[in-house]
């Protein structure tokens, strides 16, 4: 399949060198497996092993913590190439890496990054993000959550849903409030261990697309967090979740990306197998997938890079984010008609492509918070 590709000018030779040790770890062990994985809604937690023997679950994270020690596109390029088989794999991989282990790298404590960056990083444990509630979406100020500070320990009452690897977590960071009159400057962050009294996942959802990917409800009740688990300084959670999320876009932009490559890939195998090749209108829409694909890898990328510099990247993450997530639709889509019914069938992954694609427009923020965000960041508040 990689003749099919167009292999981006942003991209040198050592990221390539890598991208081909994650592509032929994909072709062993993902690829068999992604249609059963997805069917049977079975969470990949032996391939979550596999990573961290390399400590792809931990890539951007030095080595002194656990982690791979290698740079932000080499990340995004491992969640594209995970999601051009599986986008619940990728998704997993993104979710644990840059809304867990990131903030702890760069907000936590020595001690915290002591004690949890090595297991996260070689998938001993797992790593989820608790920001969405049912009353607090898009508007993440308006957190419910209550925290409570009592003698040593925050008690925690509240919820959050649809939380990416929330059932199998063993490392949570979420958000709460001390005052809800403050909104965003009341909120704080914290980590909660797999485990603790008055925490636990309530409920699995059942979803359009990802299904191998968990996604749960966090209930909270009257749960003791002790005060070192504290991520940053009280009342700056929705500093170090902002933070967060910019990086977070463009992880889920190459998750975007990759399931729109494998999208195309799908067409152009039923291209050739059909022998299509000749029709022109078929030629047409190859070349929209195409230019599409291209496009989005280019601004992730770029993101990416900008990201490595230490630049920041709220602009670049939400136009990377936002554009290859409605390729991801675009391409998908147009995979699907191209192949006719045959499209609608799992013989081809195109339909499979199509449902996860969907996820991309709404998590880490829609489509039109993203707008809101690069027309801000443009124009001025």
């Amino acid at each position: 399949m990689e003749e099919n590709r167009i292999i981006s000018a942003l991209s040198d030779e050592e990221h390539e060198r890598f991208r081909q040790k994650v592509i032929a770890f994909v072709e062993e062990h993902v690829r068999p497996q992604a249609k059963e994985l997805e069917s049977k809604e079975m969470f990949p937690r032996d391939i979550i092993r596999e990573m961290g023997k390399h400590r792809w679950m931990g890539i951007p994270i030095p080595e002194k913590y656990g982690g791979a020690g290698l740079d932000n596109l080499s990340y995004i390029i491992a969640v594209e190439e995970f999601s051009r088989a599986s986008g619940s794999v990728g998704i997993t991989l993104a979710a644990h890496t840059s809304l867990v282990v990131w903030p702890i790298y760069t907000h936590g404590s020595e001690a915290q990054k002591q004690k949890y960056l090595p297991t996260l990083s070689s998938g001993e444990h797992i790593g989820s993000f608790g920001l969405t509630e049912n009353n607090a979406g898009s508007d993440a100020g308006a957190t419910e959550t209550m925290a409570v500070y009592d003698n040593g320990h925050y008690v925690v009452n509240g919820n959050k849903r649809f939380i990416t690897n929330g059932t199998y977590a063993d490392t949570i960071i979420f958000t709460a409030s001390h005052d809800r009159s403050k909104k965003i400057h009341g909120i704080s962050a914290f980590i909660v261990e797999k485990g603790t009294p008055g925490f636990s996942p309530v409920r699995k959802e059942d979803k359009l697309g990802l299904r191998a990917s968990d996604t749960a409800e966090l209930l909270f009740e009257d749960c003791r967090i002790p005060k070192e688990n504290l991520v940053g300084e009280e009342n700056d959670g929705f500093k170090v979740f902002m933070e967060t999320l910019d990086g977070g876009r463009i992880s889920i932009g190459a998750l975007a990306l990759g399931e729109a490559q494998g999208a195309l890939d799908a067409a152009i195998q039923y291209v050739q197998e059909h022998d299509l090749k000749k029709s022109q209108t078929v030629q047409k829409t190859i070349a929209d997938m195409t230019m599409d694909v291209s496009a989005a890898r280019h601004m992730i990328y770029h993101a990416a890079r900008l990201k490595d510099k230490k630049l920041t990247v709220s602009l670049e993450g939400a136009v990377a984010k936002c554009f290859a997530s409605e390729a991801s639709m675009r391409v998908s889509s147009m995979a699907m008609d191209l192949m006719g019914m045959e499209g609608l069938t799992n013989r081809y992954p195109a339909e499979q492509f199509f449902r996860d694609a969907k996820l991309n427009e709404i998590g880490e923020g829609t489509s039109e918070i993203q707008r809101i965000v690069i027309a801000r960041q443009v124009l001025g508040r």
